[in-house]
């Protein structure tokens, strides 16, 4: 991997805990994520308009799973707010950033796509596993299930889940694209466009279930007014977050290395709770935060 890549996923790492440290720290919504993903959605628009003349040619398909994958991203955001509202987020963001490798696997094998297990994935599930059993706990000796049962752990559980779905869905959706038979996109265009047309639809889900619920409809005007900065930080650093990913994809020779370098964003998002929101340093949550990011890259590399 080159230097050049290296950086621009260090710095998308940083970007990545960094805007879930603002939402954390200033005002975990579904309101406050609607109007940062609506702002992130404004900023990449101009590619869309841009390939506006060949976007009639995006197949039904895709369409249809930037809706699905839509509703997936709105749904974890969701999850994401109450998680960051019940609980630390030193134990949320690594159970919700680690725990989509293992769900996305097992429902590839259960589809019939996955790949033999190698030594090394084994390795880093096993430790994965391990790390998020460990993190919420206080000791190592108060192991019990009510440890978990919390709202914060089930939160993080059910963002997880979001991100495993819309994971699986826009590997499908980028697929059906990369096939087409005279394809007007190259790889890294029907990518862009395709994250913008998902980015569209999550505000519309967001927006949906904002206008569900009376103390987020409330909560809508208080961000606008209160915590729009911090709103727009949060959605220029999704967007930017995802695009550095992108361009490092041409500066290595295996997307592998692109996959476990990203997890560098889970140390440092449990790093900033702790230093910087004062959260409690207790020993497993730290030996699960390692357990966690050494298992991810061995999954990656593996």
């Amino acid at each position: 991997m080159s230097i050049t890549a290296a950086i621009l996923l260090i710095i998308s790492a940083v970007t990545h805990a960094g805007w879930n440290f603002i939402s954390k720290r200033e005002h975990p919504t579904q309101a406050f994520y609607l109007v940062a993903n609506t702002i992130g959605v404004i900023c990449v628009l101009p590619i869309l308009f841009y390939h506006w003349p060949q976007v009639h040619l995006i197949p039904q398909p895709v369409w249809i799973f930037a809706v699905m994958s839509g509703f997936f991203l709105a749904a974890y955001l969701e999850a994401l707010a109450g998680s960051y509202r019940s609980g630390d987020i030193s134990i949320a963001y690594p159970l919700a950033r680690a725990l989509p490798v293992i769900f996305v696997f097992c429902f590839t094998l259960f589809l019939g796509k996955g790949k033999p297990l190698g030594g090394w994935f084994i390795l880093g599930a096993v430790l994965v596993v391990g790390g998020c059993i460990i993190l919420p706990l206080k000791t190592l000796r108060e192991f019990h299930i009510f440890n978990y049962k919390n709202p914060c752990c089930f939160l993080a559980v059910l963002a997880a889940l979001g991100i495993s779905g819309y994971t699986v869905t826009d590997d499908n959706a980028l697929r059906h694209l990369r096939e087409l038979p005279v394809n007007p996109f190259d790889p890294l265009e029907g990518t862009l466009i395709y994250m913008v047309l998902e980015g569209i639809s999550c505000s519309l889900w967001q927006s949906l279930f904002v206008l569900l619920q009376s103390r987020e409809r409330a909560d809508f005007s208080k961000v606008l007014h209160k915590y729009k900065g911090a709103a727009t930080t949060t959605g220029i650093g999704i967007y930017l977050t995802y695009g550095l990913v992108l361009v490092s994809m041409n500066f290595v020779t295996n997307v592998s290395y692109v996959a476990a370098f990203r997890q560098l964003s889970i140390p440092l998002g449990a790093l900033f709770g702790m230093v910087l929101l004062k959260e409690p340093r207790y020993n497993p949550k730290i030996i699960g935060v390692t357990m966690i990011f050494i298992g991810l890259i061995s999954v990656g590399l593996g």
